[in-house]
């Protein structure tokens, strides 16, 4: 199997193509990464939830977790929070979405 042949496979698999435009769903992928970081950090990881509210320009993904939870999100000088926002980020800007991250309380 060639470079180019796992390329496509990849894209084919996460819905993504090169040069694409944004989807209607595009937060996603986004939203799933948020997630899984979220539930990897806290104690309680049924108690984490993401809601997606599409906007103009701006896609924004809140984060809900348990009580007691959210000190483990947002970590010393709130170093974690921007961290996970950076990946979040990423993850978004890989299918040409603009996002921002919430943390509700």
């Amino acid at each position: 199997m060639s470079e180019s042949d796992i390329d496509a496979e990849t894209a084919a698999d996460t819905g993504a193509a090169s040069g694409a435009e944004p989807s209607a769903g595009g937060a996603a992928l986004a939203s799933a990464v948020l997630e899984h970081i979220a539930r990897s950090l806290v104690e309680t990881a049924d108690g984490v939830r993401v809601e997606v509210v599409e906007g103009n320009p701006r896609t924004q993904l809140n984060l809900y977790v348990a009580d007691g939870d959210m000190g483990r999100i947002i970590g010393k000088r709130g170093r974690t929070a921007s961290a996970i926002r950076t990946v979040t980020r990423a993850a978004a800007a890989r299918d040409g979405l603009a996002i921002d991250v919430e943390f509700i309380d």
